[in-house]
């Protein structure tokens, strides 16, 4: 049976170096730290890589982000692949997957997917679609 569990998260730090300036794009990487609250609740440590082209809304990035505490009062640990693509005349997508059996502790067997929701404020939400043994 598929689950949703829906919150926020806070960026605790942003450590951001580019590694090829070159004409037509930037390419960087990033390890970023979080904290989440609602349905998931806990701390995560994201590495991504990202692409900024000459037009600032054009973008993209790609990434894995290991999330440690509870989801849906079921404590553990598990990793998310990030994909993201932004253009101005397109929009954004923001789209993560649970990498399967990544699952620990009560989370073991853990499936699903999901979103990262920028609000217009600056805050980030996320939704998670998700199915538990």
């Amino acid at each position: 049976m598929t689950q949703r569990a829906a919150g926020s998260f806070t960026l605790d730090s942003w450590e951001q170096e580019a590694y090829d300036e070159a004409e037509g794009a930037v390419l960087a990487q990033a390890r970023i730290t979080k904290t989440f609250t609602g349905d998931l609740a806990g701390t995560s440590t994201t590495r991504i890589l990202m692409c900024r082209a000459q037009v600032d809304t054009s973008a993209a990035y790609a990434g894995f982000e290991r999330f440690t505490g509870t989801l849906g009062g079921r404590k553990g640990s598990f990793v998310l692949h990030h994909e993201a693509a932004a253009h101005a005349e397109e929009g954004s997508a923001l789209a993560w997957t649970v990498v399967p059996d990544t699952g620990t502790g009560e989370l073991r067997g853990l499936r699903g997917g999901g979103q990262i929701i920028r609000d217009p404020d600056g805050g980030h939400r996320y939704v998670l679609e998700y199915e538990l043994p």
